[in-house]
């Protein structure tokens, strides 16, 4: 059997997982990228996508709009801005997210246009994702 990793994801409300991993899925700003045992220190920012930890008996899956994650060879850490398990996503859940980042994309100052726009589509990505 592979080795694990501790996962851990936490928001700023509350710990949402802790857990032996054998990987995780990160949705990382500079691109998607799995974590296991012995992966090379690194932290990322997160994007707007799907985070999973897969371990031997479950996997767990959140939608996460963004913050950070901190790989080491032992444990993978994400502090994210809003975690929402993707069993708890809702329609309605969906749309005020997708609402709120095409509100923020309608105030971003001209050079931060082309990042707003990615981050609403992602978000449509995300909402695409939870509807299959």
């Amino acid at each position: 059997m592979a080795g694990t990793v501790q996962f851990d994801l936490v928001s700023p409300e509350k710990r949402l997982a802790s857990l032996k991993a054998i990987e995780v899925q990160i949705p990382g700003a500079d691109g998607d990228l799995t974590a296991m045992e012995g992966h090379a220190p690194t932290i990322t920012t997160l994007r707007p996508g799907i985070l999973k930890a897969i371990g031997a008996d479950v996997t767990k899956a959140f939608a996460v709009t963004g913050g950070f994650a901190e790989i080491t060879a032992a444990g993978v850490s994400v502090l994210a801005e809003r975690a929402i398990p993707v069993d708890d996503l809702s329609g309605t859940v969906m749309d005020e997210l997708v609402a709120e980042a095409r509100s923020l994309a309608e105030v971003a100052l001209p050079e931060d246009k082309d990042a707003a726009e990615k981050m609403v589509q992602d978000m449509m990505a995300i909402r695409h994702h939870a509807a299959q």
